[in-house]
């Protein structure tokens, strides 16, 4: 009975020991702000889409957007009429290995975005999610260069441009609907509903089928957490998912700032710097002007004393 026991409890310590050495090692989260008690998301699970576009077409249907071509156009990459795309991985060395990979706005918990917009065109909002307001955008575009995941847009044709992203169908939301990529999903590939409660399906399918996910949700640290969360059978580095670390962008870029301004020693060196050089070239120019005038005044004496002699004469 001793040895039955001592058996079970060594062989439950050793799958213990597989299990914990199987699981990927967490990224150190870092970030200034936190998830939004009422932050809402989606989960999208690779294994389970088959590719029909359905959610592309509701969602320039829901955001009156004009459609790229046909249907099934080649169309792959976001774009000032897509606001989210479906997207195809073949393995080049087996091309019956494939994967779809939905690409949408992530909305980060601590926004890059949000971070670069000078005026607060972008912004938090409801649900946490990530929104933008046409009426204090001045289009500098920060916001392009400060997204990880190369999402917003340009309307680059227009006369008076906007930034297309997409905004979680808020309009929709804000009337109690879901988002229309989610309703129309054939497949539920994609699913609407609170951040907390899709992590917490994300993993159920992990642990249920581990042998056909990745070991981890994507989004769950990645750039300090997103808002839309991925499963997949493939590397996620496949589906053009950047690999970053658990590190928000604005806790990076910010805290480089505050280390050069601390203080304001960067400042007042670069301008005492400044100062140095306009009051160098304020005494060359001084001493040039100096030195121009003792020239003029010679040049004045001697047409006088010209003058004298011709009176003489």
């Amino acid at each position: 009975m001793e040895r039955r026991s001592f058996l079970k409890g060594l062989l439950g310590a050793s799958t213990a020991a597989v299990a914990t050495a199987a699981a990927p090692a967490r990224a150190e989260v870092k970030r200034h702000r936190e998830l939004a008690s009422d932050a809402v998301g989606m989960l999208y699970d690779s294994t389970k889409c088959i590719g029909c576009k359905a959610c592309v077409v509701a969602c320039r249907e829901a955001n009156g957007l004009q459609p790229e071509g046909t249907l099934h156009d080649k169309q792959t990459e976001l774009n000032c009429n897509t606001k989210n795309v479906i997207k195809l991985y073949k393995d080049e060395q087996d091309p019956s290995v494939f994967a779809f990979m939905k690409q949408q706005c992530m909305h980060c918990i601590d926004p890059g975005c949000v971070s670069a917009c000078m005026i607060g065109a972008f912004h938090k909002g409801q649900g946490g999610l990530v929104a933008w307001d046409g009426d204090k955008c001045v289009g500098c575009r920060y916001c392009q260069v400060a997204c990880p995941f190369q999402v917003p847009k340009f309307e680059w044709d227009k006369n008076n441009p906007k930034i297309v992203k997409c905004e979680l169908c808020k309009d929709r939301l804000a009337k109690g609907g879901v988002p229309a990529c989610t309703e129309v999903c054939p497949a539920k590939a994609v699913i609407y509903g609170k951040v907390e409660d899709l992590k917490a399906e994300a993993h159920r399918r992990i642990a249920a089928k581990p042998s056909l996910y990745q070991p981890k949700v994507y989004g769950e640290e990645e750039a300090g957490g997103t808002q839309v969360l991925y499963l997949s059978a493939v590397p996620f580095e496949k589906l053009g998912l950047p690999k970053l670390d658990g590190t928000s962008v604005p806790y990076r870029s910010e805290s480089v700032q505050h280390g050069v301004y601390q203080g304001m020693i960067t400042p007042v060196v670069l301008y005492a710097g400044l100062a140095g050089v306009v009051f160098r070239n304020w005494r060359a120019g001084r001493g040039a002007d100096d030195e121009g005038g003792d020239l003029v005044d010679a040049a004045s004496a001697r047409v006088e004393q010209q003058a004298k002699k011709e009176d003489r004469r």
